[in-house]
């Protein structure tokens, strides 16, 4: 039977049928208008309200301030220094010298390279040509014709103050700025469309939402580089749907308020790329800095391919930690790059085989944290400004960026010997549970002696684990504070006083090292040497400081007044110095810094510089916004200055202080070991001074639960001989020189054994000894006017009443002061002590720690100290 078909709506015009539709249809329009029109209103709105949310941030101010900016002192080059055009030219570039910049330009030719200095520079705009000739400086002339012997170069930047609270630091970049293998590198791995599209990519988000809702996992990314900045700028990291919706109507804002180029560079200067101790690093100029140690402009394709891939997870990727993971991800974008033809294959395989040549890891090296903290905390007291970061000042400082680095190697070094020997002495209880090990801390300063500068800083062993900055923590000086009593005993001599024996002081002066109980203020104070019951009995001068010997050393207090010792000390930055005889062995506080201000005043002819760090505040255009000047005060006179600076540098030869040169380093200097709850050494060579503090955080003695006392000689000391070693390899500290006396002083070659005049019947324990002119003695030792019974007792410190042994030999009237050049004798006028003397079964210590010793004996007993 035929089937017959039909087409369309059966319903006929005007049924109810036809009526119900039409009724449906305009509902469903309806509906679809009103969502749409709603739709609209919610877009609108919440449009409207987010374009105002970033009008008000825009209109707050730049979108990234500009941070204050801290500066390394400027470099000096000198005629005759080690050093080529092609370096200096390339100080400059990593300072910003180019051919457009308002720092300054440069004409690099061959071996001669001329530098003129622009409005914004540290300097004045006076150029000058250098001339370098194998390596090697050979002149130096000014614009206007006339031969310099110097020329500073524009100082280096630091670091930036961090931004906030959070510790935030970055380097701002403009996106001429960043390297094109950097733009093609991330948009290859992150958003190979970034300048196509509108600011979505709704393709890629798309299958994120769905790969999320598959997974039930929030972990696709998806978002363009618009859309990161989006967030980075106005949002939390939450993944919520609400947060992604609000996310694109901001990156609308930024599309229509900013062109490629602009988003680009801001997203350049907000991504965050790691952790640094604890500073946060955002941006590619930063993390160039950190990772690399180099300007963004001198990236090459493989770093450019690794800051790139961290983007993804700076802490999971970070170079220093996981090194494969960073390599891995660096070559896959690589690939990226070659498949969206920005690089070749080729290229990206040579990118590949090169190795990580990252900075090191040490951020006390490179950034000075702590020297950077004292410097804020400095601005804030003379400024008086909380705000200093967002000020956009330059601030320029004292530190030598390249001993920086050396005094962090060092220290890194020379803890993990301090480490390895704690762990050695430690003693485990037996039967109880092991007690945990207490590692020290450390402080490190380096200054310029004759200017105060501070070179370098290391307030702590890791800025990333603590940022309590030692360098300023007040602890007992110990015996590194002993040479200010034997100062104040030579300026008796320059007074016309004398001892209380009527003797005017010398190196040669006989001091009384026996048991002593001392009375001041009614109450009685018994100390004793470092090695408990081991007293020499009358001992020189020279040997008392040498070998760090307490007693006699607070004896000659007692002779010269404590209080004096005190005084001197005071007006040397030792503040909290009292006149009590445990004043003699540094009982009292001072800190690192303080100490090495101290010092200067035997470095620098009697003079005290106050340890400074600020040299000059500018704003952004270069103006003065405050200078600073060095404090100089004299203190002493130079004669005493040189007097105290001769024995000083007995300890290092020939006493306790001698570790330096079992360290291998051999320049003249003069120094001291310091023992008491902490550690410390103090020395200084013709042009570079530094003090080495190592103890505890709880003030515990530092010995706690060793073996064997921990001394300065074994722990200060080994790192201040590795920092020296390293900076006089730098060319601007390589030209030491041994200390030049000043006149009315006189250097003698003594016989240890009769503290007379050398001569070759001498049998050949010599020391270089310095004198005020006449008080040197006059006869030689085969001269001597005793009887063989007393000099025996004189060499055992045994018989003979007390008074006989202080009494120097008789002078012979009119006989000159014999100057016999030593024979292979080391530049700092101190004649190594070779010859063993026979050990005595009563004293058998002794003549060790007299002729040749190098045991730091200055740690006092536990007998508490009057006040």
């Amino acid at each position: 039977m035929p089937v017959k078909l039909k087409y369309g709506n059966n319903a006929r015009p005007g049924t109810k049928a036809s009526t119900l539709e039409s009724r449906v249809l305009r509902i469903a329009l309806l509906t679809l208008l009103c969502i749409l029109v709603v739709g609209s209103a919610i877009f609108g709105y919440f449009y409207y309200h987010y374009q105002r949310v970033v009008d008000d941030r825009l209109a707050a101010g730049p979108i990234f301030a500009s941070v204050s900016q801290i500066y390394a002192a400027p470099r000096e080059v000198r005629a005759g220094q080690k050093l080529s055009a092609a370096s200096i030219a390339a100080d400059l570039r990593q300072a910003g010298y180019n051919a457009n910049s308002k720092l300054g330009t440069y004409q690099l030719n061959a071996d001669n390279i001329f530098i003129k200095p622009g409005s914004e520079s540290y300097h004045n705009t006076d150029g000058a040509t250098i001339n370098t000739s194998g390596g090697i400086v050979q002149s130096i002339t000014a614009e206007n014709g006339v031969t310099l012997s110097a020329y500073e170069l524009e100082p280096q930047l630091i670091t930036a103050l961090s931004e906030d609270k959070n510790r935030t630091k970055r380097r701002l970049v403009t996106y001429d700025e960043i390297p094109p293998r950097m733009v093609q590198a991330v948009i290859a791995i992150e958003d190979r469309d970034f300048f196509n599209h509108g600011g979505i990519n709704y393709l890629r988000i798309a299958k994120c939402a769905f790969s999320d809702v598959v997974t039930h996992h929030r972990t696709c990314g998806g978002s363009t580089l618009t859309q990161q900045l989006a967030k980075n700028l106005f949002l939390s990291p939450e993944k919520r749907i609400k947060r992604k919706l609000i996310e694109i109507l901001i990156t609308f804002q930024l599309e229509a308020r900013f062109n490629k180029k602009q988003i680009f560079e801001m997203y350049a200067n907000e991504i965050n790329l790691g952790q640094r101790g604890s500073y946060a690093i955002n941006g590619f100029g930063e993390a160039a800095q950190t990772f690399f140690g180099k300007n963004l402009q001198q990236l090459d394709l493989a770093e450019s391919a690794l800051l790139a891939g961290t983007i993804q997870s700076p802490t999971r990727l970070n170079p220093y930690r996981h090194p494969e993971r960073a390599m891995e991800r660096r070559n896959v974008v690589l690939d990226s790059m070659v498949e969206t033809g920005a690089i070749t294959a080729s290229e990206a395989s040579r990118a590949k085989a090169e190795p990580l040549r990252l900075a090191p890891p040490n951020i006390d090296a490179s950034e000075a944290p702590y020297f950077v903290d004292l410097v804020h905390d400095q601005l804030v007291k003379r400024i008086g400004d909380q705000d200093i970061a967002h000020q956009n000042l330059r601030i320029y400082t004292s530190l030598d960026p390249e001993l920086q680095r050396v005094a962090s190697e060092a220290v890194e070094i020379g803890m993990k010997n301090v480490d390895e020997l704690i762990r050695k002495l430690h003693k485990q209880p037996k039967g109880e549970e092991p007690r945990p090990i207490t590692y020290p801390q450390i402080s490190l300063i380096a200054m310029n002696p004759h200017t105060g500068q501070i070179l370098a800083l290391v307030g702590g062993r890791n800025y990333g684990v603590s940022q309590l900055n030692h360098s300023v923590a007040e602890r007992p000086t110990g015996s590194i504070f002993k040479p200010f009593v034997y100062a104040t005993a030579y300026n008796t001599s320059l007074n016309g006083t004398t001892l209380g024996d009527g003797q005017v002081f010398t190196a040669l002066t006989k001091l009384d090292d026996d048991a002593t109980t001392f009375m001041y203020d009614g109450k009685a104070y018994t100390p004793g040497n470092f090695d408990k019951n081991e007293y020499p009995g009358m001992v020189t001068a020279a040997a008392a400081l040498a070998h760090s010997l307490n007693i006699a050393t607070i004896s000659l207090g007692q002779q010269v007044g404590f209080e004096n010792v005190a005084a001197l000390a005071r007006s040397a930055g030792i503040v909290n110095a009292r006149g009590t005889p445990s004043v003699a062995i540094g009982t009292y506080n001072a800190t690192p810094i303080d100490m090495a201000g101290a010092y200067t005043v035997f470095a620098n002819n009697g003079v005290h510089l106050t340890p400074w760090m600020l040299a000059s505040v500018r704003n952004a255009s270069g103006d003065i916004v405050a200078d600073y000047s060095p404090e100089a005060k004299q203190v002493l006179d130079p004669r005493t200055a040189f007097l105290t600076q001769s024995l000083l540098e007995g300890v290092i030869n020939y006493g306790s202080g001698a570790s330096v040169r079992a360290h291998g380093f051999s320049a003249p200097a003069a120094g001291k070991t310091g023992t008491s709850h902490d550690v410390w050494f103090a020395g200084y060579t013709s042009n570079l001074l530094c003090v080495i503090w190592v103890g505890n955080d709880d003030y515990t003695d530092i010995s706690t639960g060793l073996s064997r006392h921990v001394q300065g000689a074994d722990t200060a000391a080994p790192i201040w001989a590795e920092f020296m070693k390293r900076a006089i390899q730098l060319p601007q500290y390589s030209d030491v020189k041994p200390f030049s006396a000043p006149e009315g002083i006189t250097t003698a070659r003594i016989d240890k054994v009769s503290s007379l005049l050398a001569d070759p019947t001498c049998p050949g324990n010599i020391l270089y000894a310095a004198f005020l002119d006449g008080t040197a003695p006059t006869n030689t030792c085969s001269q001597m006017s005793e009887s063989p019974q007393n000099l025996i007792q004189k060499i055992l410190g045994i018989g003979g009443s007390k008074s006989d042994a202080n009494t120097p030999p008789p002078a012979t009237t009119g006989a000159p002061i014999v100057r016999i050049p030593p024979p292979n004798t080391p530049p700092d006028g101190n004649a190594p002590d070779n010859t063993q003397q026979p050990a005595q079964p009563k004293k058998r210590n002794f003549l060790q720690k007299i002729f040749g010793g190098g045991k730091d004996k200055d740690k006092q007993q536990p007998t508490p100290p009057p006040q």
